[in-house]
């Protein structure tokens, strides 16, 4: 695997910092999950909270794996579609100066956001309207999008249009490519389990999963039986268990990677995302499980310590001095 392209809900991310879950219990959002709204119930909780501290960058699930594996010096490119509008301007316009090959389509609709509710302590309720990005098609996918490349990375988001994902997959594996996918949030897990459960037997090669998806995935409570039922279905999978690090396996390959402890645990947005950029950039490098692991490890410990899923120079040249390490083997967890 060398080069990666990454298909999602091309967003905006408009970030709000909570004073308290009021607003969470208010509007019946189970803390940590996404829910897809109309535009009205998006407008009505952004009013909601009017006058908090809020940020707007670049969004989506695999938009930020992706933007993360072009900062780690991976050849990418990424699959969306955008509205007839400045917002659609901008997300091009990023994608092109980040050295990302952009593969963006124009919708008739506006532009999709996602309003990231940020509670007291770091975790992240997702309210969004995809707006265009619901107007992506199968049909649109044909085999050039995927010339050149080794490996599709799907957000699990966008299982909300099952065609769409089949369709993309299909294609990717006709195309020789590996697929990859991040399984998102478990209430979206719950509602498609059947379907997710045949894609993946079918066609996926690497799974990621958080511990609630992994268990709203298999029915596995326990995180190493959750692994091993996914492993039945694809060669790679990995489960990441919070401040216990992830679990991987390969094969008869099984590794446990712990974390790195963030300075600040500020907001937990993209941390999943940054995970699977560490991760499969590790995978482009042919580093072993434990030092993609550790990577993983990495990127989703630096993220979590600020607002959003963008961090300065600072930051990325203290994680290109720990990649380093990891490459030379000489900073495993």
């Amino acid at each position: 695997m060398k080069r990666v392209i990454g298909i999602g809900n091309a967003l905006t991310d408009m970030l709000v910092n909570l004073n308290s879950d009021t607003v969470l219990d208010r509007f019946r959002l189970p803390k940590g999950s996404m829910s897809l709204v109309d535009t009205q119930l998006q407008t009505e909780i952004s009013k909601s909270v009017a006058g908090l501290p809020y940020s707007l960058s670049l969004g989506g699930s695999a938009g930020n794996t992706i933007r993360a594996m072009a900062r780690l010096g991976c050849q990418v490119g990424f699959i969306g579609k955008v509205g007839p509008d400045t917002t659609g301007d901008f997300f091009i316009r990023a994608l092109d100066n980040l050295g990302i090959e952009p593969h963006v389509f124009r919708g008739t609709e506006r532009s999709g956001k996602c309003v990231s509710l940020i509670s007291p302590d770091g975790e992240r309720t997702m309210v969004t309207h995809l707006g265009a990005a619901l107007e992506l098609s199968a049909t649109e996918l044909g085999p050039a999008l995927f010339a050149g490349y080794d490996c599709l990375y799907v957000e699990g988001y966008l299982v909300q249009d099952h065609a769409l994902i089949r369709g993309a997959v299909q294609t990717a594996k006709a195309c020789g490519l590996q697929v990859a996918i991040d399984l998102a949030s478990f209430n979206i897990v719950d509602e498609n389990r059947d379907f997710l459960r045949a894609l993946v037997a079918e066609h996926v090669d690497i799974l990621f999963a958080n511990e609630d998806e992994a268990k709203a995935f298999t029915g596995e409570a326990e995180p190493l039986n959750a692994l091993q039922s996914i492993s039945e279905l694809c060669p790679l999978a990995v489960v990441k268990i919070g401040t216990r690090g992830a679990l991987i396996k390969n094969g008869g390959e099984v590794v446990h990677v712990g974390i790195m402890a963030a300075a600040k645990r500020v907001d937990t947005t993209g941390a999943g995302d940054f995970y699977a950029a560490g991760f499969l950039s590790g995978l482009c490098s042919g580093l072993t499980l434990r030092q993609c692991g550790t990577i993983g490890a990495i990127t989703a410990g630096k993220v979590i310590e600020v607002v959003g899923t963008t961090f300065g120079e600072e930051a990325w040249d203290d994680v290109f001095r720990l990649v380093r390490k990891v490459e030379h083997e000489k900073y495993l967890f």
